[in-house]
């Protein structure tokens, strides 16, 4: 369905503005009119990583007045990969300055607004009251749940982008015209069962395609114009290269914006969708060592037997010496159990400590009472034992 626009036009367009935005300006469907709601519009992105990077990029081309920029991360190495607002000489610089920067570059005429904050429920409503559009560039589910919660609360749209591997998604959500996050997602997946895209990877490009869809459904949205992503979710396979939608109705028993919410005021978002599971928690209270001390019994000696549960190209990148790899997955299907050592301590890691803590989980639950994790995983590792070796 065709929406207004979601902003009201700029008084007018400056002949250097004239000069820059040609292109859209002879398309029928933007025209003047249109180029000047894009000035005239204040849109966020959340997050200036794989989704934000693009997104930003393409929204200072395109015009938009006002571009906030939320993120609070440093660039990493492993960032370059698909992170294209950063560059190499960006490495250990806040993320929000350099993709700053980055936009100042592509298009001095934008008003930039950096927030070097992490996006909590103490700021989210503060920040989001700011802007017109929210483009979502987040990478885990308490944050997804917190924008679209904050967006309806504010009775805002947002554009929301998802990839993992070869595999997208893209979609608006706007309870005024049409469904929320929630309707498509009532409920978050279970700890643990959908691994984000620093345990499974990404491609790189996938990030771009994403991105750019979102940057389209954004201009369609302030300029008001073409039939945007409401009620609808794009899924892309990079693999096959297709591209379908698929029809999401609004929820009229959604706890958020159906018609009798329950939900009218942020929520605990850590806490419904939890980092891990209950009995995660509960097997790591008491059984979980530091990577020097995992160090330490290497050096003493001790028998014990460390087991690395990440796959196998994670194994390849970078590994603990000793460590031997059987992945979570041979855990959860019980087919690891028969093998372990009934005489040795075992040890487990993952990358950050997380997996290991899951399957912590199913050795105790399977009489391995003094099997211990380590915290921080091996990213910990790196950080306080062998600084040489390469992180991902």
């Amino acid at each position: 369905m065709s929406l207004p626009p979601l902003v009201e036009p700029a008084a007018e367009l400056t002949v250097d503005e004239v000069r820059r935005y040609s292109r859209h300006l002879i398309i029928p469907d933007v025209g003047m009119a249109g180029q000047k709601r894009l000035k005239n519009a204040k849109v966020l992105c959340v997050g200036a990583g794989g989704l934000g990077s693009p997104a930003l990029l393409y929204l200072a081309a395109a015009g938009v007045g006002t571009l906030g920029i939320i993120d609070f991360d440093v660039v990493d190495e492993s960032n370059l990969q698909r992170q294209v607002i950063h560059g190499q000489s960006d490495v250990g610089r806040l993320k929000a300055e350099s993709a700053a920067a980055s936009v100042r570059e592509i298009n001095p005429l934008v008003n930039v607004v950096i927030h070097n904050v992490a996006l909590t429920t103490d700021n989210v409503m503060d920040i989001f009251s700011g802007y017109d559009l929210i483009v979502d560039g987040t990478d885990n589910f308490a944050t997804r749940y917190m924008v679209n919660d904050a967006a309806v609360l504010l009775g805002k749209p947002y554009v929301w982008g998802s990839i993992y591997r070869f595999d997208g998604q893209a979609s608006v959500f706007w309870a005024e015209h049409g469904p929320c996050y929630r309707c498509l997602y009532p409920e978050p997946p279970p700890p643990g069962m959908v691994p984000s895209c620093a345990e499974g990877g990404v491609l790189g490009v996938l990030c771009a395609s994403i991105g750019s869809i979102q940057v389209n459904e954004a201009i369609k949205l302030i300029a008001g114009v073409g039939e945007p992503l409401v009620g609808r979710l794009m899924i892309y396979d990079a693999l096959e290269m297709k591209y379908r939608d698929v029809k999401v109705r609004k929820d009229p028993e959604c706890p958020l914006c159906g018609k009798n919410p329950s939900i009218t005021e942020l929520i605990d978002y850590e806490a419904f969708c939890g980092v891990i599971s209950d009995e995660a928690q509960q097997a790591a209270a008491g059984s979980t060592i530091t990577a020097a001390e995992l160090e330490a019994m290497r050096e003493r000696g001790e028998d014990i037997m460390i087991i690395d549960v990440r796959e196998p190209n994670e194994y390849e990148i970078v590994n603990i010496p000793g460590a031997v790899l059987i992945p979570k997955g041979e855990f959860l299907n019980g087919s690891a159990l028969e093998g372990l050592p009934q005489d040795k301590k075992i040890v487990l890691h993952c990358k950050s400590g997380a997996r290991s803590a899951e399957v912590l989980a199913v050795l105790k639950n399977a009489g391995f009472s003094d099997a211990v994790h380590v915290g921080g995983g091996v990213l910990s590792w790196i950080k306080t034992v062998d600084p040489s070796l390469p992180t991902y």
